[in-house]
């Protein structure tokens, strides 16, 4: 499990951060060059390339230069690994609610639910 944990602890530290997450978003609609993704914020372009440095490391995302052009793409592999790991959680716990609600159902005058006088 934790040869597992550790590139989805990578990918949860990427999305962790907000300029991360909204070049993510970007990235989402299509392809960017770095000073596309540089544009709307309010950093230097260093700094835009180390937060693109923590995304390509956690496999979020892909870059290819041509030229002079830098060019990011979104991994969607790396997405759909994040999805499986919290539907995973999701399933887990709708199990367990669903197996209360039959408890409940099966014994509506329980003394353990409170309905004591």
């Amino acid at each position: 499990m934790l040869n597992q944990s550790a590139p989805l602890d990578l990918l949860f530290q990427a999305l962790a951060d907000p300029t991360r997450r909204l070049m993510v978003e970007r990235l989402s609609r299509g392809p960017a060059s770095v000073s596309e993704l540089a544009q709307p914020l309010a950093m230097s372009l260093p700094a835009v390339l180390q937060h693109l440095q923590v995304l390509e490391t956690s496999g979020l995302v892909r870059s290819q230069k041509t030229g002079r052009v830098r060019t990011c793409r979104i991994e969607p592999t790396a997405l759909r690994t994040a999805e499986q790991w919290i539907s995973e959680r999701r399933a887990h716990w709708e199990r367990c609610f669903d197996r209360l609600g039959d408890y409940l159902a099966e014994h509506p005058d329980d003394p353990q639910k409170g309905n004591e006088s």
